[in-house]
């Protein structure tokens, strides 16, 4: 029986040619969840066309913007609606699967003043040397400034409950890249909102088109903003034990 309605939550998906899998992303994703938000980010391709025979809202920046601002238009526009329980973002790119949304909600139900991250633990194997361990140093940073031990802090996959992104503002211009989703983990876990994680495959095209994650530029952004965040709460030496714990 289920247990939850999937009315209640909007999936925002950002894209930047994404012609190769975004139509078989968002045909899965909607026969889970009847409301998408596609905000396409200045795509050369056909992504734009695609989606917009598609049954979704469709957000559309004229140029090249950045994951960051795509996200936050996407959010903004999440948070606009009636009635909604919770924002839960995902990439285009076919590295989340759309199955395991169900799963998020779940333990969203179970815990739902927190935010719950789909995790990439399982078959870590199939992920390139390099993105994984730039994945867990992120991990290591994240953690220390967030308070709280946080799996895959890289993972787009993740389960927002709304009050949680209300009144909330980042910097989102196309500067901050992948820095935005670290950084809004650290403004959460400063709220004392705690992170759940569902475990997800670790998926990885051999045909998709090339990441646009830069493992050590973006990772250097990352840890930069981290430092800074640290150095203005006097290193946060009580979240740092609690990363050494584990908690």
């Amino acid at each position: 029986m289920e247990l939850y309605n999937t009315s209640n939550f909007v999936v925002v998906m950002p894209a930047y040619n994404e012609a190769a899998t975004i139509q078989n992303i968002v045909s899965r994703v909607l026969a889970i969840c009847p409301n998408i938000i596609i905000v396409n980010d200045g795509s050369k391709d056909q992504t734009l066309e695609i989606v917009r025979d598609m049954d979704v809202c469709t957000i559309n920046h004229k140029q090249n913007m950045g994951k960051a601002n795509s996200l936050w238009d996407g959010i903004q526009a999440a948070l606009a609606m009636q009635g909604i329980k919770g924002i839960i973002t995902i990439d285009a790119d076919g590295q989340h699967l759309p199955e395991d949304i169900p799963r998020l909600i779940k333990k969203h139900i179970q815990h739902p003043d927190d935010v719950v991250i789909g995790a990439r633990l399982l078959n870590q194997e199939n992920a390139p040397k390099i993105r994984l361990f730039a994945n867990k140093f992120a991990d290591f940073w994240v953690s220390w400034a967030a308070g709280r031990r946080i799996h895959d802090s890289q993972s787009g996959f993740r389960l927002y409950p709304t009050m949680v992104l209300d009144n909330l503002w980042l910097p989102h211009d196309a500067s901050r890249r992948f820095v935005f989703e670290s950084q809004i983990l650290i403004k959460i876990g400063e709220k004392d909102i705690n992170f759940h994680h569902v475990s997800i495959e670790s998926i990885y095209l051999k045909d998709a088109r090339p990441s646009h994650f830069r493992p050590i530029k973006d990772i250097s952004s990352i840890v930069l903003m981290v430092a800074a965040s640290l150095f203005t709460k006097f290193f946060n030496m009580g979240g740092l034990y609690k990363v050494i714990l584990g908690k």
